[in-house]
């Protein structure tokens, strides 16, 4: 896992080709015309999926994993805090899903590193990386952010 803010992902990830396009689109972005939903940047190897929710207490987060694809998540507006495990730490509580490419679980609180991320900054997920999103930082709280997939 890697935690940045975007103006600094090229000194700190090993940038192939699809993660070039991940960052190019970020870096394009028009936040002004941002609509929920999917975009596609490279077909099914690398897209975007734009979010806009309320965060939620961490009492008991729910964790994920996947197997296909890197998760590039930016944070647009607001705050955030990921919760973190290895993946082998995640009990899991809903098999994985290969069509949706995501598998459900729960880590123990003794485990899990909270990551904070605020606006302009990113988390690199790779499947080795559980997590659970959009967890309330200092309380409840609105984020815009842009997950982009990005496949092995």
């Amino acid at each position: 896992m890697i935690v940045t803010d975007l103006n600094h992902i090229d000194r700190q990830l090993s940038m192939t080709e699809s993660l070039n396009k991940a960052i190019a689109f970020l870096r394009g972005l028009d936040t002004d015309r941002l609509t929920e939903g999917k975009v596609e940047i490279d077909g099914h190897r690398v897209f975007a999926l734009f979010q806009r929710y309320e965060t939620v207490a961490a009492n008991a987060p729910k964790f994920e994993y996947h197997k296909k694809y890197i998760d590039v998540q930016y944070v647009v507006a607001g705050e955030e805090v990921i919760g973190w495990v290895p993946a082998g730490c995640i009990k899991i509580t809903e098999e994985y899903e290969a069509d949706k490419d995501i598998c459900f679980g729960e880590a123990p609180k003794h485990q899990i590193t909270p990551i904070y991320l605020g606006t302009g900054q990113l988390a690199v997920l790779y499947p080795e990386d559980g997590h659970a999103p959009r967890l309330a930082a200092r309380g409840p709280s609105t984020v815009c952010k842009i997950v982009i997939k990005v496949a092995l």
